[in-house]
């Protein structure tokens, strides 16, 4: 026989019946945007064999050396850049659990949960110098997770929900009930309840917020035990499956990325690189020497380190005897810009700022100020000079 909840109601603060089924619903678009969105992160982080590559500019190496930049967390940051391979994957593969399971409402809190601890790392070491602060995703996700932490999945289109429905169908385990009704009617039915006193408590006016039967509403199910081993087990298969599946789609999209990298190096093997390295070669009395002018054609970019700050810079020779150079930190997040030849302007591979080429001046995108300028010169040697 199915054990009835008693509740409580007030006629001033009476709860809608379909209340609880509709707040169910309203947790579906916003498990279903969390889900998607975490997956194709993931997804998008595997295919891409540049995000584990330390030589491009959008590589978990890159991000974490421009994120140590700007993160409170910096001094915790630098130690792990050197393992910063094992953080990629970790996280891409963290994304694709946490997407999954929310989207199959499979062990939601904890993905949620989960969900959320990354959501806050990220905009310690990423985006915590957003400004405004809203203009930063992450401490948007991270709001977007407490809902599901605090009420769940529910049972709409969930896999928890399922499970417990298929573990109470197999113990035969009665379903509770929750059954609405006013306190009056309750007086009605209780045995205790003499003349507006209460025998139960030796006489003493009925009072609802102290009432036995209320107290008491919660009666031991011989089944539960049973019903909560099934749940265990079922919940675990679900688990392991689902854990298999991200592997496997995981591994299978990593090795499409390769494949399709591979083919599009091979299909551009002639194709020469616009941007080279600069490696100095002696120092002069106009500044600190950064490399010949000769490794940089016209049109072409170089890298090489700025020596009083150890960031990355970046020279683009424009003309046969102009240069333009400067610190290739974004202000953004701290990534590493690049030039676009194609486009004629310096790029964020990050987040889309722009900025322009004889200038540094900030075009469009997240940044707040354009890219420092340096002042490159070319010595009588041939040599580039960082004044």
């Amino acid at each position: 026989m199915p054990h009835i909840e008693l509740q409580r109601r007030h006629t001033a603060s009476a709860v809608p019946q379909r209340a609880w089924a509709l707040s169910e619903w309203s947790l579906l678009p916003l498990r279903l945007f969390l889900g998607v969105t975490f997956v194709f992160a993931s997804l998008n982080k595997l295919a891409n064999p540049s995000f584990f590559s330390a030589s491009s500019p959008t590589s978990i190496q890159a991000q974490m050396r421009g994120a140590a930049r700007v993160s409170p967390l910096h001094s915790l940051l630098h130690p792990l850049i050197a393992h910063a391979v094992v953080i990629g994957w970790l996280i891409a593969y963290g994304e694709l659990a946490i997407g999954l399971g929310t989207l199959l409402g499979l062990k939601t809190r904890v993905a949620a949960a989960a969900g959320a601890l990354l959501s806050l790392s990220l905009f310690l070491t990423v985006s915590f110098h957003a400004s405004p602060y809203f203009t930063g995703s992450d401490i948007v996700f991270l709001f977007a997770w407490l809902p599901l932490i605090i009420a769940g999945g529910g049972t709409r289109w969930s896999c928890d929900g399922l499970i417990a429905r298929v573990a109470a169908r197999t113990t035969a385990a009665a379903t509770s009930d929750l059954v609405v009704m006013p306190f009056a009617t309750l007086r009605t039915l209780c045995g205790h309840y003499e003349r507006g006193a209460c025998a139960a408590r030796s006489g003493e006016a009925c009072d609802d917020s102290r009432c036995p039967v209320l107290a008491s509403s919660k009666v031991a199910d011989p089944s539960s035990a049973a019903l909560d081993r099934r749940t265990l087990v079922l919940g675990s298969t679900a688990v392991a499956l689902a854990a298999g599946t991200a592997v496997a789609v995981g591994s299978a999209t990593s090795s499409l990325g390769h494949l399709e990298a591979n083919a599009t190096a091979k299909a551009n093997v002639t194709t020469p690189s616009t941007t080279t390295t600069l490696v100095p070669g002696g120092g002069g009395a106009t500044g600190v020497a950064i490399g010949p002018v000769r490794s940089l054609p016209v049109g072409a970019a170089a890298t090489f380190t700025v020596p009083s700050t150890g960031d990355p810079g970046l020279v683009v020779r424009v003309a046969e005897k102009e240069f333009v150079a400067y610190d290739a930190v974004c202000p953004h997040m701290g990534c590493t810009v690049a030039y676009a030849p194609s486009a004629g302007l310096i790029a964020c591979p990050c987040h889309g700022s722009q900025f322009a080429l004889l200038t540094g001046q900030l075009i469009q995108g997240p940044a707040p100020h354009g890219l420092t300028p340096l002042d490159v010169v070319e010595s009588s040697s041939g040599e580039l000079y960082l004044k």
